[in-house]
């Protein structure tokens, strides 16, 4: 299917929008070629190409809403979605946090697309999986891995004249890498905008770097040590407090940012104060789009966490009328201020630590502490002296980021970190953080 250029996005969204009689309508139009190569066993066993666009109507009357979907668009079509659509939404029940249209606004792109984004064909992905498994093959280890990239576009339109449009480009890759007899495991995840930033087989080293190492992993008895977090490690856990960062949650109680006797902890130091943490859509390393689809509002430059203080809280419309505070679009990315250093240099200045490279099966203990359980897996190492001595056997911990972000020592160098399962694009730095809870052994490698 054709992805659609601006004129084209706009003159449909402007015929769905004649095309209703309702008090007011909103059209997103979103559409992608997905590519991907997946491999296990050091063979290709899948490759593909997805494309597709979809067209969202979703029209009001008075408070009642309805939506309707549809991936084709010739009149006939689009008539019968938006038809749709006002059928639904005369059969639904007000809506009590029912919020009206945006007014017309202004967004000022981002440069979510790169000229280079041209690069993502087959033969590309095909020599992605080929420097991988050549890699792992000459070390007589085994690879699995999976690459995906995207290009697109994204529009809003809504009966206001709110109408915004933009390209966006992107790459994901991971790998686990292990010995033939299972005993050593290591993993990589690379995240880019430009294909010609990433580099599949140097990024596949790393992988096998630790596999390598983590053969004869030794017992560690579980207890409280200082820990160098890998930016993935640590960007998992910092998702589900980030999650938290809701006004709403906190005003009602259902988050470590409530306040006992009511209200929120915005404006409050709860974090050490090098912990500086912003959104910004326009951010060179991880750009997003600039406004939020679902409220089609502006995004903004943010502070969410300044010198460890509660900066802001996100309030929908809804929550901010209701509250009388001001609202905020949704936040597509987060950058977490770091220094220069590589995790190499934070090993190298750690006397006794943990190298910990993933985290994993993260569960959620207690929201009003951000309390997580989760393991550690794919390559985690004894530091001893600044030099990592020894492989070890993987960890179950019992953790909080709140705590984490307290008992920092140092910060590294941001690493962009991908979008898989999180609302976010993250810009995350290595860290050394003491006291990190580690409360029983795990066999899992």
């Amino acid at each position: 299917m054709k992805l659609l250029n601006q004129d084209e996005a706009r003159r449909i969204s402007d015929k769905v929008m004649a095309l209703t009689k309702a008090d007011e309508c909103r059209v997103t139009i979103s559409g992608a070629r997905k590519g991907n190569v997946r491999y296990a066993r050091n063979s290709v066993s899948t490759a593909g190409l997805v494309e597709d666009t979809q067209l969202a109507v979703s029209v009001a009357f008075g408070k009642r809403q309805g939506t309707a979907q549809v991936n084709e668009f010739d009149d006939n079509s689009l008539e019968k979605a938006v038809r749709r659509a006002e059928e639904t939404a005369r059969l639904a029940p007000e809506n009590p946090e029912f919020m009206p249209a945006m007014a017309k606004q202004a967004f000022r792109p981002s440069a979510t697309m790169h000229p280079n984004a041209k690069a993502f064909t087959p033969e590309y992905r095909a020599e992605v999986a080929f420097q991988s498994i050549d890699a792992a093959r000459k070390k007589g280890l085994v690879a699995a891995g999976f690459f995906a990239d995207s290009t697109g576009f994204e529009c809003i339109a809504n009966s206001n004249g709110v109408f915004g449009y933009q390209e966006l480009a992107s790459l994901n890759f991971t790998v686990t890498t292990r010995t033939e007899d299972g005993r050593g495991s290591g993993w990589v995840n690379r995240a880019a905008y430009d294909p010609k930033q990433f580099d599949a087989r140097a990024a596949s080293e790393i992988a096998i770097e630790k596999a390598l190492r983590s053969v004869e992993a030794k017992a560690l008895e579980p207890g409280r040590y200082t820990v160098v977090l890998e930016p993935s490690a640590s960007s998992d856990l910092l998702n589900f407090m980030f999650n938290a960062f809701d006004a709403r949650q906190a005003d009602e109680g259902r988050s470590f940012l409530a306040r006992k006797g009511g209200g929120n902890r915005l404006g409050e130091r709860l974090f050490d104060g090098k912990v500086n943490v912003w959104a910004d859509p326009w951010d060179a390393n991880a750009p997003v789009l600039p406004w939020e689809q679902q409220s089609m509002m502006a995004r903004q430059k943010t502070d969410l966490i300044r010198n460890g203080q509660v900066a802001s809280l996100d309030y929908d419309r809804y929550w901010a009328q209701k509250t009388g505070k001001q609202a905020s679009a949704d936040h597509g990315n987060l950058i977490m201020a770091g220094g220069s250093k590589s995790t190499e240099q934070l090993i190298a200045e750690t006397k006794k630590g943990i190298l910990v490279t993933r985290t994993w099966y993260i569960r959620m203990v207690d929201p009003q502490s951000v309390l997580l359980t989760g393991l550690t897996r794919d390559g985690t190492f004894y530091i001893e002296n600044g030099q990592v001595k020894h492989p070890i056997k993987n960890f179950r911990f019992n953790e909080s980021p709140v705590v984490m972000l307290n008992n920092i020592d140092e910060l590294g160098k941001p690493m962009l970190i991908g979008d898989a399962g999180s609302r976010f694009r993250m810009m995350i730095p290595a860290m050394r953080v003491r006291d990190f809870n580690f409360t029983s052994l795990s066999d899992a490698v």
